[in-house]
């Protein structure tokens, strides 16, 4: 039986710290990981950290290729799934306005199999009118979502915007998986 594949994308949110755990996760559950990293996200957290966790090649940028074929969309050709987490309002605005200007975005645009955000952001930023207006385009295009969390967010805040932790995002990809 061959592993499913699935696309993690990691945005520059702090609670990136999650992702490690989340790719270690989706790792020993047997599943085909590939890291997808934004610029800020490795401000946060190395790419390093996810090619030993994944043991597969780490994306950070679209000019990194040594292949002729763009490695986005070969990736796009095999992945069942795409999770982002985090997923910050930048990331956001830009899938749901079709923004492709980094090797993230510009997978996401190619991706047709199903896609599970997982929002981490300040709780004024989560209730902000046009990232609400943005996640409801995005649900009424089929993304699902799992949460934001209520609680203590880095900067200081409390409130919705903790990124759902690794073990509830395997769990929602399971039942996606099903």
């Amino acid at each position: 039986m061959s592993k499913k594949c699935i696309v993690l994308g990691i945005t520059g949110g702090i609670a990136a710290y999650k992702a490690a755990d989340l790719c270690s996760k989706l790792t020993q559950k047997s599943y085909d990981v590939h890291v997808i990293m934004t610029k800020s996200a490795q401000e946060l957290i190395t790419a390093r950290t996810f090619l030993t966790l994944s043991k597969n090649p780490v994306m950070t940028s679209l000019w990194d290729e040594p292949d002729w074929q763009p490695g986005h969309v070969a990736l796009a050709e095999r992945a069942e799934l795409l999770v982002i987490a985090p997923c910050t309002a930048n990331f956001i605005g830009k899938f749901t306005h079709g923004i492709a200007d980094d090797a993230l975005t510009s997978y996401a645009l190619t991706h047709s199999g199903k896609v599970l955000l997982a929002p981490a952001m300040n709780p004024k930023m989560w209730n902000n009118v046009a990232v609400q207006a943005n996640i409801e385009i995005l649900k009424e295009r089929g993304i699902e979502f799992i949460g934001p969390a209520p609680g203590h967010v880095a900067c200081g805040s409390d409130g919705l915007g903790r990124m759902s932790e690794p073990a509830e995002i395997l769990e929602k990809l399971n039942s996606l998986n099903a």
